[in-house]
């Protein structure tokens, strides 16, 4: 399998932290140097490891924000 390069350009916010000190993170992220995404998943605690998330472009972001906006929480 091919080694995957990130590198976080932004880290953007701390959603959660779960008892193995793991937390999820939405971050601004060049994946194999390309242009940076944002991106949604849990971290372990020095960025080494990652579990599977979800990127999002500029235009998809402002999106699911107005998505939530419209919503009652």
């Amino acid at each position: 399998m091919a080694e995957i390069k990130y590198e976080i350009k932004q880290t953007v916010g701390t959603l959660s932290e779960n008892n193995k000190g793991w937390s999820k993170e939405l971050n601004l992220i060049s994946w194999n140097d390309r242009e940076p995404k944002y991106d949604i998943r849990d971290w372990a605690p020095e960025h080494d490891k990652m579990s599977k998330g979800i990127t999002l472009c500029a235009e998809e972001l402002k999106k699911l924000r107005d998505l939530l906006n419209e919503m009652k929480l």
